[in-house]
């Protein structure tokens, strides 16, 4: 009996069968037409990129191609940032396209923001053909040098025969383990259109010089639990890599189920729900009172997925001092790297996050809920102080209440990307986050400029949400070029921008450490920002009485359709607060205004 033609099953067959017989055609395309192939394979939804010399056989290619959407960026620098905001936003790989010289030069400082927050990027860069290398050529860098110091890797492709298997790589590479940045360099001549050689690219990767490490060790894991069900007074402390591994569902559950209060870094907002009675805020340099205090009263510290950077740990010497120290982390590299740990566990954070549940769930006994409850009780005062008061009765606009404004009329809901300095601060203590890979901003580079074009490659990512980039007057100037960009692909970003005239965290650097000498920290000779958003074909506001910030920022998202670039004058004189001075350690804040130490 003959099956019916049009069942399911049948077609099924059929497919599969086309699709081996089409691997067995060997397409011949030339080198540019292999990069396009091999993003196209790799499911590339963007590419962020600006066109050179270098790169132009590859960007023929892409003139042909309909499956990927190039986004002509103004600088490298904001291809970079909007790949690396994609990326975020995502957990996908960001993908850049830049020409050789100072394309490639230019895309370094984005380069450098992903790899020290760990961000999977690949980034093609164009460079002089094989003959001229080394010879001073025009527009020649060394970019595999220039860049080896800020990359998870990179690879200088002199073959076309080798441009797919290292594509291939670099985007395996970017992605697992620890993930990071990777540079694939490649020279004009090994893209020419008139070489064409056969096309597959490879279904699997294997290096044998490359092998994270994804599962934790279960005895390891099993001394863990036991630690911590023992803690009288435990902390949990998390950064990026539970973000990046999209384990927040599983710390949700850890949490909750030990009901120990957790810490976030910068990097890791958002990974546990800010809301939450369990979360006592950011830690380190402008955490909160009771996460500090906490972290150094301790004597369990459970660390996920974070690396122990100065800005959250204050001086080594003084960093919690009477606690045994879990550490798990997918790269081994950083373990007891800044500080030395108890019990190390080298694994992908979901993986060993789970292994942690189901032993917990195996156990006959529990916390000491004795102790525990003591624990709790002492934090509560120190919750007490409420730390990031302000003075709310001002006749100038606060920053903090522009934020808490914004959260208001976005109900906690926006992506909300940031430039570097005190608004970023300000962002990461009043806008309460509670979902992962909501919270975009430079953590360990400390870029300023990213906030704009990283907001490109999160409002390309989502259409359908809203998109926030919070920035000061200073940092919005380093990459203002990419409103043309927001222009040309009708992206309704909302720009709000706190503005105090000032480099707002290097003048309280001097007001507090150079006996307020604001040696070129003031912001003289600013654009009109209003007038600047509209000459690009923006929506352009300016908000100076604390009364119309809110009524201001309803109008603002009213306009789905619109960028709308709000210019919020702000008390110039607000500083962030608590803060740990250089050299201190947790249980030595600045706490208010008046300078009181705890």
């Amino acid at each position: 009996m003959i099956e019916n033609p049009h069942s399911c099953g049948y077609h099924d067959q059929l497919s599969v069968a086309a699709n081996d017989f089409l691997r067995e055609i060997k397409v011949e395309l030339s080198g540019g037409e292999i990069v396009i192939q091999c993003l196209k394979d790799e499911g590339v939804e963007y590419i962020f990129g600006y066109p050179g010399g270098a790169v132009l056989h590859i960007y023929d290619a892409l003139a042909k191609s309909v499956d990927i959407k190039h986004i002509l960026v103004r600088h490298e620098q904001g291809a970079t940032h909007a790949a690396d905001g994609y990326a975020r936003s995502t957990g996908k790989v960001g993908v850049v396209l830049v020409t050789s010289g100072p394309g490639a030069t230019n895309a370094i400082t984005g380069i450098a923001t992903a790899y020290l927050d760990s961000i999977p990027m690949v980034v093609v860069t164009g460079q002089v053909a094989t003959p001229w290398i080394g010879s001073d050529a025009f527009q020649e860098v060394d970019m595999v040098g220039i860049s080896r110091p800020c990359v998870k890797h990179n690879f200088l492709v002199k073959n076309i025969e080798d441009i797919a298997i290292t594509l291939r790589k670099a985007f395996y590479i970017a992605a697992s383990g620890r993930p990071g940045p990777v540079v694939v360099d490649i020279p004009k001549d090994v893209t020419d259109p008139n070489i064409k050689i056969p096309y597959s690219y490879p279904t699997n990767i294997a290096m044998r010089s490359y092998n994270p490490v994804v599962k934790g060790h279960i005895g390891q894991i099993k001394k863990a639990v036991d630690l911590l069900l023992a803690a009288k007074r435990p902390m949990i402390y998390t950064g990026g890599g539970v973000v990046l591994a999209n384990a927040s569902d599983l710390l949700i559950q850890l949490v909750r189920h030990l009901q120990y209060p957790i810490t976030q870094t910068l990097m890791g907002l958002g990974a546990y729900p800010a809301p939450d009675k369990l979360f006592v805020g950011m830690l380190g340099m402008h955490g909160t009172y009771e996460a500090n205090m906490a972290m150094h009263e301790c004597d369990v510290l459970l660390a996920i997925g974070a690396r122990f950077d100065d800005r959250v740990t204050g001086k080594i010497a003084l960093f919690c001092p009477e606690a045994k120290i879990i550490h798990i982390d997918v790269d081994p590299a950083s373990i007891s790297k800044n500080v030395r740990v108890d019990i190390p566990i080298v694994g992908s954070v979901d993986y060993v996050l789970n292994d942690m549940l189901k032993i917990l769930e195996e156990k006959s006994y529990a916390t000491d809920t004795d102790a525990l409850k003591q624990w709790w009780q002492k934090i509560e005062t120190w919750r007490a102080k409420d730390c990031l008061r302000y003075n709310k009765s001002s006749p100038l606009i606060k920053p903090q209440a522009v934020i808490e404004a914004v959260y208001k009329v976005t109900q906690g809901k926006a992506f909300v990307t940031s430039d570097v300095g005190q608004h970023q601060m300000w962002a990461a203590q009043f806008y309460h986050f509670d979902q992962p890979r909501r919270w975009i901003n430079s953590g360990g580079l400390g870029t300023m400029g990213f906030g704009l074009p990283s907001a490109v490659g999160v409002a390309l990512a989502h259409p359908d949400e809203q998109v926030v980039c919070i920035t000061g007057e200073a940092s919005i100037l380093m990459c203002i070029q990419e409103l043309s960009t927001c222009k040309q692909y009708g992206l309704p970003i909302k720009i709000i921008m706190l503005n105090n005239r000032y480099m707002g965290m290097v003048r309280q650097w001097q007001e507090f450490f150079y006996e307020s000498r604001y040696s070129h920290s003031y912001m003289d000779a600013l654009p009109d920002f209003v007038e600047l958003a509209q000459s690009f074909g923006h929506v352009g506001m300016r908000v100076e009485q604390p009364d119309q910030v809110e009524a201001g920022l309803e109008q603002a998202f009213a306009m789905k359709d619109q960028l709308v670039f709000i210019d919020f004058v702000t008390d110039p004189s607000e500083n962030v607060f608590p803060m740990i001075e250089a050299g201190k350690g947790h249980h030595e804040m600045h706490l208010s205004p008046a300078g009181e130490l705890a």
